[in-house]
């Protein structure tokens, strides 16, 4: 069996923003959703509570903390969870002046997943007006040249940005989307093609672009379709963010193992349904309870953030989730990584210690994919 590195999703909403300063308050950040989460239903664990305490990305010395922790556990980068309108930036301190400033950052690959989305409200969201928007995600192909030229030269030029096969790794999150505001197919392909022109022209190689194509699963018929969309924009890796999350009886909760084999069963899917290489993708759990309105009665509705509760998730049961699907990301020879999860606190899906199991779901994880 082949190698597998891991690398981690990072979320970036635990430091002061301007914009967050507008619609929630000045110094507002996500640790005050997590404050306010309460149980909804008996044996519901909620609140959360960090280990580390209710701390500031955007401090390098924070940073440096976090680095020198996923690196003990086996991982061996952050792909973070980035936010760019066409008016600029969002939640970018995080990375820009904790991460790059940390002392052992240059130690630890990193990467961007675009995050292309709208800016929603559902920090909480209610329930009548389910997560309304903030911020239109929309961009033109004026905008996605000035967002992309930014990333380049900014962070596709340091040494320690991720490359896979020797290509510098990036992701869109909705490329669906994307490709709906450029203005069709041909018009995406185009933008894609120049954006790894200017790549090239930096001295830089060559791009290995990523999206979440299961986000596709929801727009078309078959995945005839999906793979004629991937495979015209010459899109390199399907990713996913998610386990399945949506069930036909809108259960309030679903256990762990059943969560877990549900995920792992879809990775396989992915494998035999996608045409181009899939990234295999594990979760810790799934609780975006926190991100709604505390006061309204909470039950699974199968949209955004309302959505199906896991429970009875343990650092074992998630470790025997993990090498589960380290041993399917070994076996696959088109598989070139894994990731997971390292602090979406708000939706239940962290690795970060929290004072219920200390590290002991980092621990689950080194141990399941250690090659021994």
């Amino acid at each position: 069996m082949k190698k597998i590195k891991l690398y981690s999703y990072y979320f970036p909403n635990w430091h002061a923003d301007a914009r967050n300063d507008v619609w929630h308050g000045k110094g507002w950040t996500e640790w005050e959703v997590l404050k306010c989460a309460r149980a909804r239903f008996p044996g519901h664990r909620q609140p959360i509570t960090p280990l580390w305490g209710y701390e500031d990305e955007s401090d390098p010395k924070v940073m440096e903390k976090k680095i020198d922790t996923a690196k003990k556990y086996g991982i061996h980068g952050f792909i973070f969870d980035t936010y760019y309108y066409d008016d600029g930036s969002y939640r970018l301190k995080c990375l820009d002046e904790g991460f790059l400033k940390a002392k052992n950052a240059k130690d630890f690959e990193f990467a961007i997943l675009w995050c292309n989305h709208d800016a929603i409200y559902a920090h909480p969201s209610p329930r009548v007006i389910i997560s309304p928007v903030l911020k239109s995600g929309a961009v033109d192909l004026a905008s996605f040249k000035k967002i992309t030229d930014d990333f380049i030269n900014k962070y596709f030029v340091l040494p320690n940005y991720m490359r896979v096969d020797g290509k510098l790794f990036f992701a869109i999150y909705n490329v669906h989307k994307l490709i709906k505001e450029l203005g069709g197919l041909d018009q995406c392909l185009a933008a894609f093609e120049d954006f790894r022109e200017r790549v090239r022209k930096k001295g830089l190689g060559e791009l290995c672009l990523g999206t979440v194509s299961a986000i596709m699963e929801d727009v078309f018929d078959s995945y005839t379709d999906i793979n004629r969309v991937l495979n015209e924009l010459k899109i390199d890796l399907s990713l996913r963010y998610w386990w399945p999350v949506k069930f036909e009886d809108k259960r309030l909760t679903i256990e762990y193992d059943e969560f877990a084999d549900n995920g792992l069963k879809a990775q396989k899917q992915d494998f035999v349904n996608i045409d181009i290489p899939s990234v295999c993708h594990v979760m810790s759990g799934l609780d975006q309870s926190p991100r709604t309105i505390q006061s309204e009665i909470y039950e699974s509705m199968n949209i955004y953030p309302w959505y199906t509760i896991c429970v009875n998730n343990t650092p074992e049961k998630y470790g025997k989730a993990v090498k589960n699907m380290f041993n399917l990301a070994k076996e696959n020879a088109r598989a070139p990584f894994m990731t997971c999860i390292w602090n979406e606190w708000t939706e239940g899906n962290y690795l970060e210690p929290d004072t219920d199991y200390g590290y002991g779901y980092l621990e689950a994880l080194k141990k399941a994919t250690e090659d021994k």
